[in-house]
Formats: C-alpha cells, structure tokens, sequence
C-alpha cells in the first residue's frame, strides 16, 4: 500500500532503533509532562512503519528532533506494517506499551480514533500550517469533526516497467488491462519475460481493477455497499482471466517480496506499485541504469482509469504521558523540511504544497508522475470499518485466483461480509 499504502509491505525487523524492548512504555518516562518549566524534555517513542529501504531515513529525521530539544530522547521503533496494526491495538487497549507517536497508515486514522486511542490534535502545536497541506491529504486525518493526525505522505499505484523488455518486444505501455493481455503473448516471444506480476494476496492491489470498471467498495455518504454489483463482478473477472491466460503470474502469499524479485530480475516486465519502491526497485540488476525503471498510470478498465488514494499520518496516543513533546514531534516530522528530506531521499510524495514548489522536489522523476496521479486518485471511503473492508476482498481475490469461486460468487460473497460488517448499510 498507501497500501496499502505501504499495504504489502513487511518489513524484517521488528525492533530497530535506540535501546528497545517490545513492551518499552509509551509515554513520557522520565521526562513527566515533558515541559518542566516550559522546555521540552523526557522520551518521546515513535513507531515507524516504513519499509526496509526507507527506515534508515526515517530513524535519522527522527533523532534529527533531539538536536532542536536536547532533553528530549527519541525512542525509534521500526515495526513491520503488517503487525502495525494489531500490536497498537493491543498496546493501546491494554494500557501498556503504546508508542507517544506512529506513523499510522491512512485507513487506520478513523479506526484508532473510533476506539479513542489517539489523542485530537486540534489546537495543538502538531497540527501547523494546516493550510500548506493538500486538501484530499487532509481528508483521512478527521473523523466526526475532530482531527487526529498530521499527514505525512501521500501515494497512489502507478505501472512500473521495464523500458528495456518492452522496447525489445516492440510493444507500447499498455494504457488498459486488455492492451496488456493482449501484448503479454509478444512479450513472452520476444524477451521470455512474463508480461505481468499480479499482486494476488493484497487487497489494495484489487482496487484499480475495481475503479477501472467504475466501481466501488461501498459509498459511504449513502450508505450503500456496492462492491457485489456488476463492476465487481467484473474486476474479479479481470485478474482472474489475466493469470489464467499467462498474461499475469501471481502469488497467494509474500506477494511484496516477489514482486519486487520479479521486477528487479527482469523476468516480468511490468508491476503496480507506489513510491514507496521507486529506490528498492532500482537496487536490482535490471536497473542498473536507473533510466530503465518507467513509471505510467495504472492500466484503465473497460470503463475509467482508477487507483486508490494512500498515503501515512502521525498520530498521538491518548495515553501518551508525555503529550508536549508528542505533540512537537508530529510538527517537526510532517514540516516541510523533513517531507523535503524523505522526497529528495526516497522519492516520497509530500502532503504540504509548499515542497513541491521547491527546485530539488519539482524536478524529482517521480514527483512528475505521481503528483498528477494523486490529484486524480480515488479517495477511500474514511470511516472506522474502513481498513476492515479489505480482508473480505483478499479472501474472495484468493478464492477466485484458485478456482474455488467464480467472479460472481466472489463479488456476491464480498458484498455479505461488508452488510455484516456495516449494520446499517444497504
């Protein structure tokens, strides 16, 4: 993911950072409030949840905070995306061993806050210069009028390629799922590379497939799900015909890991994936020449081109006991000279439109791509049971990718779990 973001993404370490334990106390410690007479002061915990060849960055910016307040100790944590989730849910509602500030995925902003475990920002000093931030980056931090996090990047799916196998194939960059099956046959001819890696144990990768035939999980403002109608149906279809036909080759589980050897490798030509793996994918041996990784817009349906809006936010615990230097800490981790810092360093999309008016962020490769994809991204819709649509999804994506259900009985199957889900949705 963004997500996934990051969605798929699992990082190897489950603790990195300055002298950490699992259950190190969220919260100030020895520092109190953390404001003895009025300078900032004690240990601030923050849980990043960026990937393996970001966290080096992210734990760098973020003891960048102690040289602005010396009496202040950051304590890193790097804890892998896929556990994120549920070890905040088990430290915040156990009361023990919450972090003061996580970087939390977009889709879990309105959960957490449903569960009252992050503390409103609103009128704090975390929230600064909210006018600076794009406004759909904005749209994932509130939930019932209230505003509980800081956005910090923001992402959408783009199609990676390989310049290299497709120009020896002789085949332009699909603009359609259907362009791409229908190139994958000259593809495998011409450079024995398989034309696409479908990422099959992901929900989040489904998405395009389902805004690609104008279709949605639920829409939110009506209350009505409509996951199970005929543009699900038809996504299901689309990733199922494009495996079967060879076109696309795919995996129930690691679906991050091999995607990326897959692309590296050069034994496919062509992967959806966000920012966040622009410089893991230019590591492998078919990128040695950097120029070789293209990056367009996601392949369109039969009716619109779509993909999911993504992206991280900070946020504070409830519980935090140190909420002055959490507080701080948000403001300096979402400041424009740190979201310059992780654009320039890891080719991140930033939340604030101020940095992208700067030289070194405005002529990024990637910023060229990815900004104008993510003015046109989907936004997803933001509630608590936001982030829980998805595991209907990646059950049903499983089902239909083996055999054991077709299209329709998928998108039906997806559409009972949501009204279960949501009591009072259609």
């Amino acid at each position: 993911m963004t997500g996934p973001a990051r969605r798929g993404v699992a990082a190897t370490a489950l603790v990195a950072g300055l002298a950490l334990v699992a259950t190190a106390c969220g919260g100030g410690g020895d520092g109190g409030n953390g404001n003895s007479g009025g300078e900032l002061s004690g240990t601030v915990t923050f849980w990043d949840t960026s990937n393996d060849a970001e966290k080096a960055t992210y734990r760098k910016l973020a003891e960048g905070f102690q040289k602005k307040h010396p009496k202040v100790r950051v304590q890193y944590v790097n804890v892998p995306f896929g556990e994120a989730n549920a070890k905040f849910k088990n430290a915040a509602g156990g009361n023990s061993g919450a972090p003061d500030v996580m970087r939390t995925e977009v889709a879990w902003t309105a959960d957490f806050a449903n569960l009252g475990y992050l503390a409103p920002l609103d009128g704090t000093p975390a929230l600064d210069k909210t006018e600076d931030y794009l406004p759909q980056a904005l749209g994932s931090t509130k939930f019932k009028g209230k505003t509980y996090a800081a956005p910090q990047v923001i992402d959408t799916l783009g199609l990676f390629y390989n310049k290299k196998i497709l120009k020896d194939a002789g085949v332009e960059v699909p603009k359609t799922f259907a362009e791409l099956a229908t190139a994958a046959e000259k593809i495998k001819a011409k450079t024995g590379a398989t034309a696409l890696y479908l990422r099959g144990d992901d929900p989040y990768w489904f998405l395009p497939y389902l805004y690609g035939e104008g279709g949605d999980m639920v829409n939110a403002r009506d209350k009505v799900v409509e996951i199970d109608d005929e543009a699900g149906v038809k996504a299901f279809k689309t990733i199922k015909d494009l495996v079967d036909s060879k076109a696309a080759i795919t995996d129930a589980t690691d679906g991050h890991e091999n995607q990326l050897k897959a692309l590296k490798d050069g034994t496919v030509a062509m992967a959806i994936d966000g920012p966040w793996d622009i410089e893991a994918a230019r590591a492998g041996k078919a990128f040695k020449d950097k120029r070789n990784l293209g990056v367009a817009p996601v392949p369109g349906g039969s009716r619109a081109h779509g993909s999911p809006q993504g992206g991280w936010n900070l946020s504070v615990y409830a519980g935090s006991a140190n909420l002055p230097a959490a507080y701080e800490f948000v403001k300096y981790m979402s400041s424009a000279a740190v979201q310059q810092q992780t654009t320039e360093q890891l080719s991140l999309l930033p939340t604030r439109t101020s940095v992208y008016d700067l030289p070194a962020v405005r002529k990024n490769e990637m910023v060229t791509f990815f900004k104008p994809a993510v003015n046109g991204a989907v936004q997803r819709p933001w509630i608590a049971e936001g982030n829980s649509l998805f595991e209907p999804v990646k059950v049903q994506m499983n089902k239909v990718l083996t055999g054991a259900a077709t299209p329709e009985e998928a998108a039906k199957a997806t559409g009972d779990a949501y009204r279960k889900l949501l009591k009072d949705y259609k």
